[in-house]
């Protein structure tokens, strides 16, 4: 048995909360902001909120959570679509406007919105550990919440329509629907670039960067669709072997990738993310910024520029989170996140950045008011990761796991090559021969694998692809 599969046993089907069994709609939720289909072994789910980008609130997930439970039980459902109606976004993010409206209430208020998040956060977690093949098409924007619906999938299509961002800092919040857990296990300081400056990513780099299993043109998905309604799956298949199915299945439908959209994070912009955002406090990651040179010069001063107008406290959470999330079970990190995002609730900077930003249409004014106004001394973050064990989130299921289960049906990671140098005597050839083979030649893995190649490795004498250190590599350019 495979380790995925071990992984993926390990998480069986276990009970669900009582609370879960018990989730319905209420009376002032609105009607038809979600729409389920069922064709054949397919049952899809499509976000229906299209004027407000998809963007997702309480009525949705009260209507999402029981139809999964449904579905997880019954026979005759194979696989689980999540999708977004219209042409622009699969999901925009949560409602924050209705969230900084129940904070303007007080304690109550806050209380609410704090309500809203434990429910979000359930589901993101049912969904990361859900026990039927899941398929997220992130056609369009999907940021913060919709993220939260698509990232913990086994698969994740983007498409030239996709436009991805964890744009928390920006509106004084920090990455949370389990981007402690994921964002920390990208490649490098990847993901901590990505949420410190809420930088987009954008069609096939979605793909590229690891967010994304697979590419699509977005003409494609319905066709798609009709084709994994087609599939059957014998009764004793486990979910592995399914997900190998579903995989062929989507690895022919891929369409070529464009090949006017370079690589957005590699090379030297790549090389200096790494030597950036690999510090530890956020005084060292503004002088590494202010330390670039040459041809990086200009994407480090733009991205100083960038950071002073996030919010700092949200800067600081956030540059915490990213360096112990990495730590932290599944289950723990919904846990965990929930209680930040309460204390965010309660703080100045979420209702001020959310109603300047998307109400007043002006500069928010943060408190502190800069990154420059908090000494190096000051621990801004701690009092957001003071946990209490009473306070702990209830989830749905106890499934946990400490690495995504299926981490090998998405594109290779820096780790996987790594290991593969560190076990074989491999010239770069053979090295991106093998990976690329382990993916069954899908498009866009040749790519990946020679940027890794030519940024993390050297060639020895005898023309052997040799790992460099942390050290080395960042410094290998200067």
């Amino acid at each position: 048995m495979s380790h995925s599969a071990k992984v993926l046993s390990s998480i069986g089907a276990r009970s669900l909360s009582t609370e879960a069994a018990t989730i319905k709609e209420l009376p002032g939720d609105e009607a038809n902001d979600v729409v389920f289909e069922s064709k054949y072994g397919l049952r899809t789910v499509m976000l229906n909120r299209p004027k407000k980008l998809n963007s997702l609130n309480g009525s949705m997930i009260r209507k999402i959570v029981p139809r999964l439970i449904e579905w997880e039980k019954s026979d005759m459902a194979n696989i689980v679509v999540m999708k977004g109606a219209g042409e622009k976004a699969l999901c925009a993010g949560g409602d924050v406007a209705a969230l900084a409206q129940y904070n303007q209430e007080g304690g109550e208020g806050w209380k609410k919105s704090a309500e809203y998040f434990g429910l979000e956060y359930k589901l993101d977690h049912y969904i990361a550990t859900y026990q039927k093949p899941y398929i997220a098409f992130m056609d369009g924007i999907t940021m913060g919440g919709g993220v939260g619906l698509s990232i913990h999938a086994p698969f994740r299509i983007a498409t030239e329509k996709t436009v991805f961002a964890m744009p928390e800092t920006t509106i004084g919040f920090f990455p949370d629907v389990g981007a402690s857990f994921f964002l920390p296990r990208m490649n490098g300081s990847v993901g901590t670039y990505l949420a410190l400056t809420s930088d987009r990513l954008t069609g096939p780099n979605v793909f590229y960067s690891g967010v994304a299993t697979h590419y699509l043109h977005s003409t494609s998905l319905p066709d798609l669709e009709a084709r994994l309604a087609e599939l059957r799956f014998r009764d004793d298949d486990a979910l592995p072997q399914r997900l190998a199915i579903i995989n062929d299945t989507l690895e022919e439908s891929c369409t070529g990738l464009p090949y006017d959209q370079p690589m957005q994070l590699g090379g030297a912009v790549r090389q200096a993310i790494d030597r950036c955002f690999g510090k530890n406090n956020i005084t060292d990651i503004m002088a590494a910024l202010k330390d670039e040179t040459g041809e990086t010069e200009e994407w480090a001063q733009k991205t100083l520029a960038t950071l002073q107008k996030r919010s700092p406290t949200a800067v600081h959470v956030t540059l915490r989170q990213m360096r112990v999330g990495g730590k932290w079970d599944i289950a723990e990190t919904f846990d965990k996140e929930h209680q930040i995002a309460s204390k965010f609730m309660q703080h100045h900077d979420f209702t001020e950045g959310v109603t300047a930003l998307l109400v007043r249409k002006e500069k928010p004014k943060w408190q502190p008011e800069s990154l420059d106004a908090i000494p190096a001394s000051q621990n801004v973050s701690q009092p957001f990761f003071d946990f209490d064990k009473s306070q702990s989130l209830p989830l749905f299921t106890d499934r946990t796991y400490s690495e995504y289960p299926y981490h090998n049906l998405g594109v290779p990671t820096e780790k996987e090559i790594k290991a593969a140098v560190s076990s074989n005597s491999y010239t770069p050839q053979e090295l991106t021969k093998t990976i690329v083979a382990s993916r069954n030649g899908r498009q866009g893995i040749s790519d990946i694998v020679k940027e890794i190649i030519s940024r993390r490795t050297t060639v020895d004498a005898q023309g052997k692809v040799k790992w460099m250190s942390e050290d080395s590599s960042a410094l290998s350019r200067l």
